[in-house]
């Protein structure tokens, strides 16, 4: 048998508790959490898809779940729920924001009560959370965004953005790299012509894209990095003149753009998987809310089937990059 000197030994034993101490397991989890998914609108298609990914993570770890929130994407729309769900004391509120500051009080206040607070999908500013739950690193999506309408047009002419809401935190976060990948040489050719805004709303996007097509009769293509309005700008090209002349492109679920892809009105999109988004959000909450992490840089934990997930600057956890879908491969997907 080895044996070590009580130096030795000791330094083993820091060595080991070390170890346990920066990963919490599953087994950090406390039973019975009370986790509330508030999304940016409650029958939003990639919301639920979302939120469902959450509720199968708290199933797992034998949590309460609960998803609440409100039919339309305005700013403030969700500041009432995170009201109740504070009264409520939840141990853990988990949300998509609608909006980078308009929630930040009402969030402050929920921490101040001790509950935990995840943003994912859509940060707030960092005041107003404990861990933001993010799907892939934001400038990569911007620029990847533009290297794939880019291909999608032939690497020239005018194009436009048909945007979530103005206030939207991811949305604008992409779109600001979209406008930095722009700046280089290679796209001289393309030019941005208008960002539109559809408000998350399946009609108002339709009838954005309308507009769109009517004051830019050169218009090439269309980017949606949203999956409201890429399904229904999709849904205007298809059954218009200008299908097979305006690509439409963003980001979007192969669920709702499989008839798209089939029908080749859209050639290639892309996105991440929102349920292991949803998924590794509630696993977040859970950690923190059990005591396990703080939500410092550095902190590793747990997150079921998706592996360890550390933490990492400003409180930030990345899912990992998106994926690109096409007629190859989307039926491989049932998302």
């Amino acid at each position: 048998m080895l044996k070590l000197s009580g130096r030795a030994a000791s330094a083993v034993l820091c060595a080991m508790l070390f170890a346990i101490g920066t990963t919490a397991s599953a087994a950090s989890i406390k039973e019975g959490l009370k986790i509330a998914f508030v999304p940016k609108q409650i029958n939003n298609p990639y919301e639920v898809i979302a939120d469902n990914g959450g509720m199968e993570a708290i199933k797992e770890f034998k949590g309460d779940g609960k998803v609440v929130g409100p039919s339309d994407a305005g700013a403030s729309s969700q500041v009432s729920y995170i009201n109740t769900l504070t009264t409520q004391r939840q141990n853990a509120i988990v949300i998509a924001a609608n909006d980078a500051n308009a929630l930040v009080p009402y969030l402050k206040r929920a921490m101040a009560q001790g509950i935990k607070v995840v943003t994912f999908d859509s940060d707030t500013a960092p005041a107003g959370r404990q861990l933001f739950v993010n799907q892939a690193n934001a400038e990569s999506i911007g620029r990847g965004q533009i290297q794939l309408v880019s291909k999608l047009m032939g690497g020239e002419g005018e194009f436009a953005i048909l945007s979530a809401t103005p206030n939207a935190t991811n949305q604008n976060t992409w779109i600001k790299w979209m406008q930095e990948e722009l700046k280089k040489p290679e796209y001289s050719k393309m030019k941005l012509v208008k960002i539109a805004y559809g408000n998350d709303d399946d009609q108002k996007s339709f009838v954005e894209t309308q507009g769109l097509l009517q004051a830019y009769p050169n218009l090439k293509a269309i980017v949606a990095p949203t999956s409201v309005g890429i399904a229904a700008a999709a849904r205007y090209i298809a059954s218009s003149p200008y299908k097979g002349k305006v690509a439409v492109t963003g980001l979007g679920t192969p669920n709702q753009m499989r008839a798209f892809v089939k029908d080749g009105t859209v050639k290639a999109f892309q996105l991440w998987d929102p349920g292991q988004l949803g998924y590794l959000a509630a696993y977040a909450a859970a950690n923190l809310a059990s005591g396990a992490i703080t939500g410092k840089e550095g902190e590793s934990f747990d997150a079921g089937k998706l592996g360890k997930r550390t933490i990492g600057k400003d409180g930030e956890i990345i899912l990992g990059p998106p994926t690109t879908f096409d007629a190859s491969n989307i039926d491989n997907f049932n998302f």
